[in-house]
């Protein structure tokens, strides 16, 4: 290799290492150009009715800063003490667990105690993280200051990528050879379309999820009913994973009342999937990239790991968009053009 590759090299292994060490701040920035370019749509569609870009913007911004504030004035409070609720009644449902495994064991016997072992084992499994969970409570009380910081920060960057989105389009382009460009902004424009059409399906889903939870827990008188329809409509957001979790909490709850309640919510949620993914999904992701399950599943799991919190609710579209680039430029631009020539060489 010549000094050029060498020190070619070296600076991709930097700016790989430099990304790395920067990942939540990248990733915040992912976020914000995912906001910016669904809230772009409505400024374009404001601007067809001859509203001024400038105008269109600050209308839309308004608009999102309102409906957050809305929100939290609303809804917030009400779910704050719910929370409360829910992390007081926390101990009770460890303590039914420990009750209903002291059962099984005096009232069951001989082979067939073995079998429910497993039971004794997940009820002290659970018990510890419910212990867990309520002191995870507490540590995000005290790290709320830098979620808000977080929260401010990804707000200016939407601001400000909304603003003028086709000069920093640019800026990226050009970081791309001349003849490519062209198919770069082809990519770019089907990765906008993708991820508007997931994020208006997604939303409508988590919103027809959490209203339908809401009205089922209700019915069967589970405690809580706001906090555990809130939990399933924002656990909507990860495909698979999500709604599987979203039923832990409100099976738990019911277990303090009785046995058959708890049965009766993890048959309502299955329900609730079943209508779900039967007729939710195909009527409202028709815009929708077409995931694989099992791609859906290792993509939660693979960048939860690696960049947290952060990373599980970004899964999605981080795969969305890493979908698009390998399947139009590895695929279409590569390995659909690799041919070999007459002499056998690779043209």
């Amino acid at each position: 290799m010549h000094f050029r590759q060498w020190l070619g090299l070296l600076v991709l292994v930097l700016s790989l290492y430099i990304l790395w060490q920067i990942r939540q701040i990248v990733l915040l920035f992912f976020a914000a150009i995912v906001l910016a370019t669904v809230l772009n749509r409505v400024v374009r569609q404001m601007q067809r009715y001859r509203i001024q870009r400038g105008i269109a913007i600050a209308i839309t911004v308004v608009v999102l800063l309102a409906a957050i504030v809305g929100f939290f004035v609303a809804i917030a409070p009400r779910m704050i003490e719910q929370l409360q609720q829910l992390v007081n009644l926390l101990p009770k449902v460890s303590n039914q667990l420990e009750v209903w495994s002291d059962w099984l064991q005096s009232t069951i016997s001989g082979p067939m105690l073995e079998r429910f072992q497993g039971f004794d084992n997940f009820s002290q499994q659970l018990q510890t993280w419910i212990g867990r969970m309520i002191g995870n409570f507490f540590v995000l009380i005290n790290n709320s200051l830098a979620a808000v910081v977080s929260l401010l920060l990804f707000l200016v960057l939407t601001v400000m990528l909304l603003t003028n989105p086709s000069q920093y389009r640019r800026i990226f382009i050009l970081a791309f050879p001349a003849f490519y460009r062209r198919r770069v902004d082809e990519i770019l424009q089907e990765c906008e379309t993708s991820l508007v059409g997931w994020i208006k399906g997604t939303l409508i889903a988590m919103l027809v999820i959490g209203v339908v939870s809401f009205i089922g827990l209700s019915i069967l008188g589970v405690p809580l009913p706001l906090i555990n329809a809130a939990l399933a409509g924002l656990l909507e957001f990860i495909p698979n994973v999500g709604p599987t979790l979203s039923v832990i909490p409100p099976a738990l709850l019911a277990l303090l009342d009785s046995p058959w309640k708890a049965g009766a919510v993890i048959l309502l949620y299955i329900a609730i999937q079943q209508f779900e993914s039967l007729v939710l999904v195909p009527i409202i992701m028709k815009q929708e990239v077409d995931l694989l399950p099992v791609f859906t599943i290792l993509a939660v799991v693979v960048f939860a790991s690696l960049f947290g919190f952060l990373g599980l609710f970004l899964a999605i579209p981080l795969l969305i968009v890493l979908q698009i680039w390998i399947k139009e430029v590895l695929v279409e631009d590569v390995l659909n053009k690799w041919y070999l020539d007459n002499n056998g060489k690779s043209r």
